[in-house]
């Protein structure tokens, strides 16, 4: 895990010829992506000029021969890589059998010796998290991948004569090359989903590569994009004749493959805990595969919050060596504002990652497991539920006019009360029912109505909604797929890589921590989205498939128990010891003095939050401060 960075110029202009500079400048942004090194090269020819940058997180290969830019031994490509690719050893024998040799024993250099055999088919036999760039001196071209499922971030600019790329949106910032401005449209779609939905990003002329998605640049200086893996077309649909008796087998073979791949490290390997089904089919594996859990848990005691007896239940049943990360109230307080600091790309959340992560690196541990992804892919979230039953009333308000949906909207917001609630029911009346429309709302922070009053301007709706684009797009494309696979596929392309993914990267890299997720491996996903909706719902059992596929050992109360992440008491904090930071933003000298966001709304909305009338969410305002706070620390403008 790292951090990279480089430029590609196709003119021959004064920033160019910095190349050297700038790819310093934005690698520098980078220092706590990778404390352990750091390098920038330089190569010209063909009329081009490409700057590559590294900071280094030594997790394989601690020796020097690891260290990149790494350039190939038999031609000018060089290559500089972020991630962890957890099959590259048996990629190495192919390659081996076929002649190459090696000079370390990093899983870089196998990509790099992967890309000079095999070209850009490379890309398609990595198992793993990823974000790369291969320079090829032959062909004096660019090449950017990013893995399936969008793990490891790449972000990309281009600008006259030039093309950027970054792990982080500051490194870019940092270029001087970027221009510090506001995209509106992103800041539209921030407001409704707490994030800018991929593409986008909130700096304009700033895009998030898409997940299993490949850029191509050569001195004609014309970007070539494309898709080389997609959630359904790669996740063909299993046998219809497919038993309970055989899906769990294939998945629990999957998971295990998983889980062991991901323990490959030449440093000590933890794992997040939280007592949750996930985290614990995590734990449940590792044990498994004969090795002895290192777990952590983050533990508030005497607070509502504290899930301890849970961690602990996990730990015992599976002998783990496990340590309880105590934090008093205070201490997290303080975490809330290091985290603000720490944010690259703002969400609504992150915190609660932020502070696991430190707590974690601070007990010397660079590498940890995390059960992200289980939700998305067994169905754990209340949208799987939700979204069938709003299907069945789908029927009768599709038969309807939409001048009828659009006056029965426009009675609810008139008669009922304020309220996130009230919108999301109005919004619902006015959309067509689809799934592709419905799903969106259901995930949204701020309704249109609002959007409206914050923006002082009507807001992005409909065709122009990124997400509702992307799902509508998926359904036209794959009519067959049931809704299970369908809200998986949302959930995963929305609030997990626009929100979770992007947070669980920023926010564990902030402490050089090495964060991986064993359960988006993507030929599990592939598994798992294929199988028949009959054989993954939950029923009885929350996320039955994996609870049976990891097998009867999980204690009963971790499966019985109720639903809840790792929440933190943001309540009482905005209106204790945060409510100074959250009234400099949102106050009369706040975010609405700049004209980004009405001033009036905005303390409206602030009021309404501290005056508990049960019309305000802590999350509304709370995505408005973590917004500027991001902006005011970037400079960034109108």
């Amino acid at each position: 895990m790292c951090g990279i960075a480089g430029a590609f110029f196709w003119r021959d202009t004064t920033e160019a010829r910095r190349a050297h500079a700038i790819v310093s400048a934005m690698t520098e942004a980078e220092r706590h992506r990778g404390p352990d090194g750091s390098g920038v090269v330089v190569s010209e020819g063909g009329g081009v000029r490409c700057a590559l940058g590294h900071r280094r997180l030594a997790i394989i290969d601690l020796s020097d021969r690891a260290a990149q830019p790494m350039k190939s031994a038999s031609a000018p490509i060089w290559i500089t890589f972020n991630g962890e690719i957890y099959n590259f050893r048996q990629m190495r024998r192919d390659l081996e059998a076929s002649g190459r040799r090696f000079t370390s024993e990093s899983d870089t250099e196998v990509v790099l010796q992967g890309y000079e055999t095999w070209g850009e088919a490379v890309i398609d036999r990595l198992r793993g998290m990823f974000a790369f760039a291969i320079y090829d001196g032959r062909a004096h071209r660019l090449l950017l991948a990013r893995d399936r499922l969008g793990v490891k971030p790449l972000y990309v600019f281009a600008g006259s004569g030039v093309l950027l790329f970054a792990s982080e949106v500051r490194s870019l910032l940092a270029s001087g090359i970027v221009r510090r401005r506001l995209d509106p449209i992103a800041l539209d779609h921030y407001l409704a989903y707490q994030t800018a939905p991929t593409p986008r990003t909130l700096v304009a002329g700033v895009r998030l590569l898409g997940p299993g998605h490949r850029l191509m640049v050569d001195e004609t200086g014309q970007p070539a994009e494309r898709r080389y893996w997609d959630f359904f077309d790669n996740s063909p649909a299993a046998p219809a004749d497919t038993t309970d008796v055989s899906a769990r087998q294939r998945v629990h073979a999957l998971l295990r493959q998983a889980v062991e791949g991901h323990l490959v490290s030449d440093v000590p390997v933890g794992i997040f805990l939280s007592g949750g089904i996930d985290s614990t089919a995590v734990v449940a594996l590792v044990r498994e595969s004969g090795l002895q859990p290192r777990t952590f848990s983050v533990v508030m005691p005497g607070t509502a919050q504290d899930e301890a007896r849970y961690s602990r239940a996990v730990a015992d049943r599976f002998a783990c060596q496990h340590q309880e990360i105590v934090l008093t109230e205070g201490e997290l307080t303080a975490s809330v504002r290091a985290a603000l600091d720490s944010v690259d790309h703002p969400t609504g959340d992150g915190v609660n990652t932020f502070v696991v992560s430190r707590a974690v690196r601070q007990a010397g541990i660079k590498v940890a497991l995390s059960g992200l992804g289980g939700d998305e892919l067994f169905g754990g979230y209340p949208s799987f539920g939700r979204l069938r039953r709003l299907r069945t009333y789908a029927r009768l308000w599709r038969q309807s006019p939409a001048a009828v949906r659009a006056a029965a909207a426009a009675a609810v917001r008139s008669l009922g009360r304020a309220s996130v609630t009230t919108e999301k029911t109005a919004a619902l009346l006015e959309s067509d029912g689809s799934s592709s429309q419905v799903f969106p709302i259901l995930r949204q922070v701020f309704g249109r109505a609002e959007r409206a009053a914050l923006l002082g301007h009507r807001p992005v709706d409909g065709a122009d909604d990124e997400y509702v684009r992307l799902l509508a797009a998926a359904a036209a494309e794959h009519p067959d797929r049931d809704l299970m696979s369908f809200v998986s596929f949302a959930e995963a392309r929305t609030y997990m890589h626009d929100v979770l993914l992007r947070d669980s990267d920023q926010m564990s890299m902030a402490h050089g921590l090495e964060l991986r997720v064993p359960l988006l491996d993507h030929m599990l996903v592939e598994q798992v989205v294929g199988l028949p909706e009959r054989l993954k719902a939950s029923g009885a059992t929350p996320k039955r498939l994996l609870v049976e596929s990891v097998g009867d050992v999980m204690p009963p109360g971790i499966v019985r128990r109720p639903k809840r992440g790792f929440v933190l008491p943001f309540e009482a904090w905005m209106k204790g010891e945060l409510r100074g930071l959250c009234a400099h933003h949102l106050g009369p000298d706040g975010l609405g003095r700049l004209g980004l966001i009405q001033r009036g709304p905005v303390e409206a909305l602030w009021r309404s939050f501290l005056s508990g009338d049960g019309r305000t969410t802590w999350s509304r305002p709370w995505t408005l401060v973590a917004f500027d706070a991001w902006r005011e620390r970037n400079a960034i403008s109108a």
